[in-house]
Protein backbone atom coordinates (compact mmCIF):
# COMPACT_ATOMS: atom_id res chain seq x y z
CA UNK A 1 0.00 0.00 0.00
CA UNK A 2 1.37 3.17 -1.26
CA UNK A 3 0.31 6.26 1.50
CA UNK A 4 2.55 8.51 0.07
CA UNK A 5 0.56 8.83 -3.27
CA UNK A 6 -2.84 9.71 -1.02
CA UNK A 7 -1.55 12.39 1.03
CA UNK A 8 -0.55 16.26 0.07
CA UNK A 9 2.75 16.75 -1.93
CA UNK A 10 3.78 19.50 0.76
CA UNK A 11 3.41 17.52 3.54
CA UNK A 12 6.45 15.59 2.62
CA UNK A 13 8.73 18.37 3.53
CA UNK A 14 7.21 18.82 7.01
CA UNK A 15 9.08 17.38 10.12
CA UNK A 16 6.43 16.61 13.24
CA UNK A 17 7.15 18.75 16.19
CA UNK A 18 9.50 17.18 18.76
CA UNK A 19 8.81 18.39 22.30
CA UNK A 20 10.93 18.26 25.51
CA UNK A 21 12.17 14.79 26.67
CA UNK A 22 9.16 14.20 29.49
CA UNK A 23 10.11 13.13 33.02
CA UNK A 24 8.75 10.07 33.00
CA UNK A 25 10.55 8.76 29.85
CA UNK A 26 13.82 9.62 30.89
CA UNK A 27 13.14 8.10 34.62
CA UNK A 28 11.94 4.56 32.74
CA UNK A 29 14.38 4.56 30.28
CA UNK A 30 17.69 5.47 32.56
CA UNK A 31 15.84 3.80 36.02
CA UNK A 32 16.17 7.05 37.83
CA UNK A 33 14.09 8.85 40.29
CA UNK A 34 13.79 13.05 40.91
CA UNK A 35 14.44 14.27 37.30
CA UNK A 36 14.05 17.71 36.68
CA UNK A 37 13.04 19.58 33.43
CA UNK A 38 14.83 22.64 32.31
CA UNK A 39 13.94 22.14 28.09
CA UNK A 40 10.48 23.42 27.93
CA UNK A 41 9.98 26.56 29.63
CA UNK A 42 7.10 25.70 31.84
CA UNK A 43 6.59 27.77 34.91
CA UNK A 44 8.22 25.82 38.00
CA UNK A 45 6.44 27.30 40.62
CA UNK A 46 3.30 25.51 39.11
CA UNK A 47 -0.11 26.79 38.61
CA UNK A 48 -2.75 28.89 41.09
CA UNK A 49 -3.62 26.98 44.40
CA UNK A 50 -7.28 29.09 42.67
CA UNK A 51 -6.42 27.71 39.18
CA UNK A 52 -6.29 24.10 41.23
CA UNK A 53 -9.37 24.56 42.95
CA UNK A 54 -11.52 26.00 40.20
CA UNK A 55 -10.49 22.52 37.99
CA UNK A 56 -11.17 20.18 40.78
CA UNK A 57 -14.63 21.82 41.04
CA UNK A 58 -15.17 21.63 36.74
CA UNK A 59 -14.06 17.97 37.14
CA UNK A 60 -17.47 16.87 37.85
CA UNK A 61 -18.68 18.36 34.93
CA UNK A 62 -16.64 16.82 32.32
CA UNK A 63 -19.45 15.18 30.80
CA UNK A 64 -21.07 18.59 29.53
CA UNK A 65 -19.36 19.80 26.30
CA UNK A 66 -17.47 22.61 27.46
CA UNK A 67 -18.70 26.78 26.45
CA UNK A 68 -17.21 27.04 22.92
CA UNK A 69 -17.40 30.54 22.96
CA UNK A 70 -15.36 30.92 26.11
CA UNK A 71 -17.55 33.72 27.47
CA UNK A 72 -16.41 34.07 30.68
CA UNK A 73 -12.87 33.85 30.04
CA UNK A 74 -13.25 36.38 27.84
CA UNK A 75 -15.16 38.66 29.46
CA UNK A 76 -12.36 38.43 32.11
CA UNK A 77 -9.59 38.87 29.32
CA UNK A 78 -11.50 41.77 28.17
CA UNK A 79 -11.88 43.69 31.67
CA UNK A 80 -8.15 43.03 32.32
CA UNK A 81 -7.10 44.56 28.46
CA UNK A 82 -10.02 47.13 28.18
CA UNK A 83 -11.65 45.65 25.29
CA UNK A 84 -14.67 44.36 24.19
CA UNK A 85 -15.47 40.30 24.00
CA UNK A 86 -15.04 40.48 20.24
CA UNK A 87 -11.70 41.37 20.39
CA UNK A 88 -10.55 37.82 21.40
CA UNK A 89 -10.56 34.35 20.27
CA UNK A 90 -9.10 31.65 23.00
CA UNK A 91 -7.90 28.49 21.56
CA UNK A 92 -6.37 24.75 22.30
CA UNK A 93 -3.09 27.00 23.15
CA UNK A 94 -1.61 29.58 20.75
CA UNK A 95 -0.44 26.82 18.63
CA UNK A 96 -3.92 26.26 17.28
CA UNK A 97 -4.14 29.82 16.95
CA UNK A 98 -1.17 29.70 14.81
CA UNK A 99 -2.61 27.07 12.53
CA UNK A 100 -6.04 28.91 12.59
CA UNK A 101 -4.60 31.90 11.18
CA UNK A 102 -2.64 29.77 8.50
CA UNK A 103 -5.70 28.22 7.78
CA UNK A 104 -7.40 31.64 7.16
CA UNK A 105 -5.21 33.98 5.58
CA UNK A 106 -2.42 31.20 3.37
CA UNK A 107 -2.58 29.97 0.42
CA UNK A 108 0.19 28.06 -1.85
CA UNK A 109 2.81 29.55 -3.17
CA UNK A 110 1.76 32.54 -0.33
CA UNK A 111 5.29 33.89 1.38
CA UNK A 112 5.09 34.36 5.17
CA UNK A 113 8.23 35.84 6.83
CA UNK A 114 9.46 35.12 10.17
CA UNK A 115 13.32 35.23 11.97
CA UNK A 116 15.48 32.59 12.61
CA UNK A 117 15.61 30.87 14.64
CA UNK A 118 12.34 31.20 16.05
CA UNK A 119 9.14 29.56 17.64
CA UNK A 120 9.50 26.32 14.85
CA UNK A 121 5.54 26.48 14.84
CA UNK A 122 5.59 29.24 12.36
CA UNK A 123 7.12 26.73 9.97
CA UNK A 124 4.67 24.20 10.47
CA UNK A 125 1.92 26.74 10.20
CA UNK A 126 3.36 27.99 7.22
CA UNK A 127 4.32 24.68 5.14
CA UNK A 128 0.90 23.30 5.96
CA UNK A 129 -1.15 25.14 3.83
CA UNK A 130 1.67 24.97 0.93
CA UNK A 131 3.25 28.09 1.56
CA UNK A 132 6.62 29.23 1.66
CA UNK A 133 8.64 30.52 4.71
CA UNK A 134 10.79 33.43 4.74
CA UNK A 135 13.41 33.36 6.75
CA UNK A 136 15.55 36.37 8.18
CA UNK A 137 18.85 35.46 10.68
CA UNK A 138 18.52 37.18 13.76
CA UNK A 139 20.87 39.89 14.75
CA UNK A 140 23.09 39.54 17.96
CA UNK A 141 19.94 36.86 18.62
CA UNK A 142 17.58 39.33 18.39
CA UNK A 143 15.03 40.13 15.58
CA UNK A 144 15.96 42.00 12.36
CA UNK A 145 12.94 43.93 11.84
CA UNK A 146 14.44 45.84 8.95
CA UNK A 147 15.44 43.25 7.05
CA UNK A 148 12.45 41.29 7.69
CA UNK A 149 10.55 44.40 6.13
CA UNK A 150 12.58 44.51 2.97
CA UNK A 151 11.84 40.52 2.72
CA UNK A 152 8.29 41.54 1.88
CA UNK A 153 6.86 41.09 -1.51
CA UNK A 154 3.24 41.52 -3.17
CA UNK A 155 3.18 37.17 -2.30
CA UNK A 156 3.70 38.44 1.36
CA UNK A 157 0.86 37.70 3.32
CA UNK A 158 2.07 36.57 7.06
CA UNK A 159 4.78 38.33 9.09
CA UNK A 160 5.56 37.08 12.62
CA UNK A 161 7.52 38.64 15.34
CA UNK A 162 8.28 36.19 18.49
CA UNK A 163 8.65 38.96 21.66
CA UNK A 164 10.33 37.67 23.41
CA UNK A 165 11.80 35.40 20.85
CA UNK A 166 12.16 31.56 21.79
CA UNK A 167 14.72 30.28 22.25
CA UNK A 168 16.94 33.56 22.42
CA UNK A 169 14.62 35.44 24.69
CA UNK A 170 15.46 38.93 23.33
CA UNK A 171 12.80 41.47 22.52
CA UNK A 172 12.37 44.40 20.03
CA UNK A 173 11.73 47.71 21.13
CA UNK A 174 8.50 50.06 20.56
CA UNK A 175 10.69 52.26 18.21
CA UNK A 176 11.86 49.21 15.95
CA UNK A 177 7.91 47.80 15.80
CA UNK A 178 6.68 51.20 14.83
CA UNK A 179 9.66 51.16 12.02
CA UNK A 180 8.41 48.22 10.56
CA UNK A 181 4.46 48.96 10.63
CA UNK A 182 5.49 51.98 9.03
CA UNK A 183 6.51 49.71 6.52
CA UNK A 184 3.98 47.15 6.43
CA UNK A 185 1.58 47.26 3.13
CA UNK A 186 -2.39 46.99 3.80
CA UNK A 187 -2.26 42.69 2.33
CA UNK A 188 0.26 41.73 4.90
CA UNK A 189 -1.07 40.38 8.32
CA UNK A 190 1.31 40.99 11.29
CA UNK A 191 1.34 38.49 14.20
CA UNK A 192 3.08 39.43 17.30
CA UNK A 193 3.43 36.33 19.60
CA UNK A 194 3.74 37.54 22.97
CA UNK A 195 3.74 34.21 24.94
CA UNK A 196 6.37 35.32 27.38
CA UNK A 197 5.37 39.20 27.81
CA UNK A 198 4.50 39.14 31.62
CA UNK A 199 8.12 38.81 32.44
CA UNK A 200 9.47 41.37 30.45
CA UNK A 201 11.54 43.92 32.25
CA UNK A 202 12.89 45.70 29.49
CA UNK A 203 10.94 49.23 30.01
CA UNK A 204 10.99 49.92 25.87
CA UNK A 205 8.97 46.51 25.24
CA UNK A 206 6.39 47.70 23.25
CA UNK A 207 2.21 47.55 24.08
CA UNK A 208 0.92 46.29 21.00
CA UNK A 209 -2.36 45.69 22.16
CA UNK A 210 -2.46 49.41 21.28
CA UNK A 211 -2.28 48.57 17.63
CA UNK A 212 -5.15 46.54 17.72
CA UNK A 213 -7.09 48.94 19.44
CA UNK A 214 -5.88 51.56 16.78
CA UNK A 215 -7.13 49.69 13.92
CA UNK A 216 -5.03 51.05 11.81
CA UNK A 217 -2.89 48.15 10.93
CA UNK A 218 -3.76 44.42 10.72
CA UNK A 219 -2.03 43.14 13.34
CA UNK A 220 -3.06 40.33 15.60
CA UNK A 221 -1.76 39.98 19.16
CA UNK A 222 -0.93 36.09 20.65
CA UNK A 223 -0.38 35.38 23.99
CA UNK A 224 -0.78 32.00 26.37
CA UNK A 225 -1.93 30.85 29.91
CA UNK A 226 1.20 27.74 29.87
CA UNK A 227 3.83 29.96 31.09
CA UNK A 228 3.59 32.89 33.48
CA UNK A 229 0.05 30.82 34.51
CA UNK A 230 1.68 27.66 34.39
CA UNK A 231 -1.41 26.27 32.90
CA UNK A 232 1.05 24.22 30.38
CA UNK A 233 -0.57 20.52 30.25
CA UNK A 234 -4.49 22.36 29.51
CA UNK A 235 -3.71 24.16 26.28
CA UNK A 236 -5.21 27.39 26.58
CA UNK A 237 -3.90 30.36 24.67
CA UNK A 238 -5.63 33.44 22.80
CA UNK A 239 -5.42 36.11 20.72
CA UNK A 240 -6.51 39.88 20.25
CA UNK A 241 -7.21 41.20 17.14
CA UNK A 242 -10.27 43.69 15.24
CA UNK A 243 -13.84 41.60 15.25
CA UNK A 244 -13.01 41.50 11.63
CA UNK A 245 -10.25 39.91 11.77
CA UNK A 246 -11.14 37.31 14.18
CA UNK A 247 -14.72 36.99 12.58
CA UNK A 248 -12.66 35.08 9.31
CA UNK A 249 -10.18 33.22 11.64
CA UNK A 250 -13.11 31.81 13.70
CA UNK A 251 -14.59 30.10 10.42
CA UNK A 252 -11.66 27.65 10.83
CA UNK A 253 -12.30 26.55 14.86
CA UNK A 254 -13.66 23.52 15.35
CA UNK A 255 -16.45 24.15 18.27
CA UNK A 256 -15.66 22.79 21.68
CA UNK A 257 -11.80 23.39 21.07
CA UNK A 258 -10.67 24.81 24.49
CA UNK A 259 -11.73 22.09 26.98
CA UNK A 260 -14.12 22.90 30.10
CA UNK A 261 -11.20 22.68 32.70
CA UNK A 262 -8.64 24.65 31.09
CA UNK A 263 -11.69 27.43 30.52
CA UNK A 264 -12.06 27.56 34.81
CA UNK A 265 -8.50 27.74 35.61
CA UNK A 266 -7.68 30.37 32.76
CA UNK A 267 -10.16 32.80 34.29
CA UNK A 268 -9.01 32.02 38.26
CA UNK A 269 -5.63 32.17 37.01
CA UNK A 270 -6.49 35.88 35.79
CA UNK A 271 -7.82 36.61 39.09
CA UNK A 272 -4.55 35.65 41.13
CA UNK A 273 -2.22 38.41 40.54
CA UNK A 274 -0.28 37.08 43.55
CA UNK A 275 0.73 34.11 41.49
CA UNK A 276 1.79 36.10 38.66
CA UNK A 277 3.75 38.18 40.58
CA UNK A 278 5.39 35.68 42.77
CA UNK A 279 6.06 34.21 38.77
CA UNK A 280 7.79 36.79 38.45
CA UNK A 281 10.24 37.71 41.14
CA UNK A 282 10.95 33.86 41.31
CA UNK A 283 12.55 34.31 38.06
CA UNK A 284 14.34 37.26 38.38
CA UNK A 285 15.98 35.65 41.07
CA UNK A 286 16.48 32.50 39.39
CA UNK A 287 17.83 34.79 36.19
CA UNK A 288 20.65 36.60 38.39
CA UNK A 289 21.78 33.07 40.06
CA UNK A 290 22.16 31.71 36.42
CA UNK A 291 23.56 34.84 34.60
CA UNK A 292 26.20 34.47 38.00
CA UNK A 293 26.99 31.15 37.33
CA UNK A 294 27.85 31.13 33.80
CA UNK A 295 29.90 33.98 34.66
CA UNK A 296 31.85 32.16 37.30
CA UNK A 297 32.61 29.18 34.38
CA UNK A 298 33.40 32.18 32.05
CA UNK A 299 30.47 31.01 29.32
CA UNK A 300 29.06 33.39 27.55
CA UNK A 301 24.91 33.68 27.51
CA UNK A 302 22.14 35.80 25.73
CA UNK A 303 20.77 38.12 28.66
CA UNK A 304 16.84 37.03 28.68
CA UNK A 305 13.76 38.64 28.25
CA UNK A 306 11.63 35.51 29.09
CA UNK A 307 11.84 32.48 31.70
CA UNK A 308 14.55 30.77 29.72
CA UNK A 309 17.96 31.47 28.22
CA UNK A 310 20.64 30.65 26.04
CA UNK A 311 23.77 29.93 26.92
CA UNK A 312 27.50 28.87 25.48
CA UNK A 313 28.42 25.18 26.56
CA UNK A 314 31.58 25.27 24.31
CA UNK A 315 31.12 21.62 23.70
CA UNK A 316 28.81 20.07 21.05
CA UNK A 317 25.06 20.25 22.85
CA UNK A 318 24.18 16.81 21.06
CA UNK A 319 26.96 15.06 23.45
CA UNK A 320 26.48 17.01 26.28
CA UNK A 321 22.57 16.08 26.18
CA UNK A 322 22.69 12.42 27.62
CA UNK A 323 25.07 12.97 30.02
CA UNK A 324 22.94 15.68 31.47
CA UNK A 325 20.48 13.34 31.17
CA UNK A 326 22.28 10.55 33.55
CA UNK A 327 22.30 13.33 36.46
CA UNK A 328 18.82 13.92 36.18
CA UNK A 329 18.82 16.89 34.29
CA UNK A 330 16.83 17.68 31.03
CA UNK A 331 18.02 20.52 28.96
CA UNK A 332 17.35 21.46 25.08
CA UNK A 333 19.83 21.17 22.87
CA UNK A 334 20.82 24.00 20.36
CA UNK A 335 21.30 21.93 17.17
CA UNK A 336 17.74 22.24 16.32
CA UNK A 337 18.09 25.80 16.47
CA UNK A 338 21.63 26.12 14.24
CA UNK A 339 23.31 26.66 17.54
CA UNK A 340 24.87 23.19 18.05
CA UNK A 341 27.37 24.62 21.07
CA UNK A 342 24.63 25.73 22.54
CA UNK A 343 21.82 24.76 25.52
CA UNK A 344 18.44 26.61 25.86
CA UNK A 345 17.81 26.33 29.70
CA UNK A 346 14.48 27.10 31.41
CA UNK A 347 14.98 29.24 34.68
CA UNK A 348 13.90 27.05 37.86
CA UNK A 349 13.94 27.34 41.30
CA UNK A 350 16.57 27.74 43.20
CA UNK A 351 18.00 24.33 44.01
CA UNK A 352 16.77 22.99 40.35
CA UNK A 353 19.40 25.46 38.88
CA UNK A 354 22.29 24.79 41.05
CA UNK A 355 21.72 20.85 40.43
CA UNK A 356 21.83 21.85 36.90
CA UNK A 357 25.27 23.57 37.83
CA UNK A 358 26.57 20.19 39.32
CA UNK A 359 25.34 17.95 36.55
CA UNK A 360 26.72 20.55 33.99
CA UNK A 361 30.57 20.75 35.60
CA UNK A 362 30.54 16.46 35.88
CA UNK A 363 29.24 16.38 32.36
CA UNK A 364 31.92 18.78 30.87
CA UNK A 365 34.58 17.05 32.70
CA UNK A 366 33.74 13.90 31.36
CA UNK A 367 33.67 15.20 28.13
CA UNK A 368 36.57 17.08 28.15
CA UNK A 369 38.82 14.89 30.39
Amino acid sequence: MEVSKLVRENLAAMKPYVPGKPIEEVERELGISNVIKLASNENPLGPSAKAVEAMMRTAAKAHIYPDGNCYYLKDELAKQFGVSADYLMVGNGSDELLKLIAETFLKPGDEVVMAQPSFSEYIFATKLMDAKCIHVPLNNFTHDLTEMAAKITKRTKLLFVCNPNNPTGTVVTKAEVEQLLAKVPEHVMVIFDEAYYEYVQDGDYPETLEYVKDGAKNVIVLRTFSKIHALAGLRVGYGLAHPEVLGWINRTREPFNVNIMAQAAAVASLQDSGHVKASVELNERGKAQLYKGFEERGMKYVPTEANFMLAKVGVSSKELFPLLLKEGVIVRTGDIFGLDEYIRLTIGKEEENERFFNALDKALGQLTG
